[in-house]
């Protein structure tokens, strides 16, 4: 049994470093290249880690960092889709619940339910735990554009609207004093 469970923890992270082969629309902050879906879920555990003191309610950090580790892997089958891209939201949540079943499958069954119900509980983003996660999701792609003069912005024809809509509704209601410091500098972008 223990031989079985070690083969199936190890198979896991075999197919999780296959999230460093997912390249996002979100450059580096040095402007040099495309970031990949596993530097993203690392940088934004980091950012979570410095940034809890400005959740709008207390969180469980642990709980934090674990659903940021995980909330990409569905990637690794169904593809990275950026917040300002042309496609179908309904199509994409059923390739990444199918991707969700099979990634979090190759776990031993109790690690498997208990990632795939924290992955299901940052998806719905209901609690306070997984609010805070979104928020801090949607706010590391927008330093990264902020340092590269609106890197993927200009790719996606990005409005300050679309902005306000899409990424400050969600990072105002897990850390609404963070997107209040940013929008100083979204303004000041979107005004040059």
């Amino acid at each position: 049994m223990h031989q079985d469970r070690l083969a199936r923890q190890l198979d896991f992270l075999t197919e999780a470093d296959k999230l460093k082969s997912v390249l996002r629309g979100t450059t580096l902050c040095d402007g040099s290249r495309r970031e990949n879906s596993g530097e993203h879920s690392w940088h934004i555990a980091l950012y979570a880690l410095i940034l809890a003191e400005h959740a709008n309610r207390p969180v469980r950090i642990d709980r934090v960092i674990k659903m940021l580790l995980i909330h990409d892997l569905v990637e690794i089958d169904a593809g990275d889709h950026p917040i300002h891209g042309d496609h179908d939201p309904s199509a994409v949540a059923k390739s990444e619940r199918a991707a969700a079943q099979r990634v979090f499958g190759l776990l031993p069954p109790d690690q498997g339910e208990a990632y795939h119900h924290l992955w299901l509980e940052f998806e719905a983003g209901e609690t306070d735990d997984a609010i805070f996660a979104k928020s801090i999701d949607r706010v590391q792609p927008v330093i990264s554009n902020l340092e590269t003069d609106g890197g993927n912005w200009h790719d996606f024809n990005v409005t300050h609207e679309q902005l306000e809509s899409r990424v400050g509704m969600k990072v105002r209601r897990g850390a609404p004093a963070l997107w209040q410091y940013l929008k100083a500098r979204i303004a000041a972008h979107f005004d040059k």
